[in-house]
């Protein structure tokens, strides 16, 4: 791993993990030894990132140069909040992960006021009854998406009749109860959306269709309207 990586993997994990951190948990969230641990918090100081404590104790992220200030009313704090808190109850464990690293990262650097209003929001979320989701038919989906080439699936009807055919994923919809791939159907020439419980396998290939995704999205939204 290079070591600009590295240090920004430390980064996170000291904004992340109750403080004071351990040289020992850090090396083993960051994946590396102790003493290079020793090494990356000196690399840090130096370039500007204030970290209190020290080997034996731990240490404490005060204040990150690699995030700008942020500065938010208390209803943009509730508002941010309650956006990821309604990611981490869609059933994507990727996503929920993501929502949490993000929420790490505003609240380090919120002045400590707003950083104890962010710790008691008054708005939450709770799903009684979650979505359950495919997680490797949605990772499929979202990197083929993002890298516009085409996927092999085994899809079953709500009749329960399975069909294979090459899709081209355009976009994720995450409904209510379940989640749907926005996908032009080459066997049918034309979009469709597919339920991802309904999917049986998805088989990324070599295919490639950029730059059609955003157009084909573009025009699929606008017959929407």
């Amino acid at each position: 791993m290079p070591r600009s990586d590295r240090l920004f993997r430390l980064l996170h994990v000291l904004r992340s993990l109750p403080a004071p951190v351990t040289a020992a948990r850090l090396a083993e969230a960051t994946e590396v030894s102790v003493r290079s641990i020793y090494r990356d918090i000196a690399a840090l100081r130096a370039s500007g990132a204030r970290i209190d404590g020290e080997a034996g104790y731990g240490y404490a992220l005060e204040e990150d140069p690699s995030l700008p200030p942020q500065s938010f009313t208390r209803l943009e704090i509730e508002a941010l909040l309650l956006g990821l808190g309604e990611v981490r109850q869609s059933g994507d464990a990727e996503l929920a992960q993501a929502a949490e690293s993000v929420a790490a990262k505003v609240i380090a650097r919120l002045p400590e006021r707003q950083a104890r209003e962010a710790a008691h929001a008054v708005l939450r979320v709770y799903r009684h009854r979650p979505r359950e989701v495919r997680q490797a038919a949605l990772s499929v989906m979202r990197e083929a998406a993002w890298d516009e080439r085409a996927v092999d699936i085994s899809y079953r009807d709500e009749a329960g009749r399975e069909t294979r055919r090459r899709i081209w994923p355009l976009a994720v919809a995450f409904l209510d109860e379940t989640l749907l791939t926005v996908a032009w159907c080459c066997l049918r020439q034309d979009i469709r959306r597919f339920r991802l419980d309904r999917i049986e396998a998805a088989e990324p290939t070599e295919e490639s269709f950029r730059p059609r995704r955003v157009a084909l999205l573009r025009d699929y939204v606008a017959t929407l309207r």
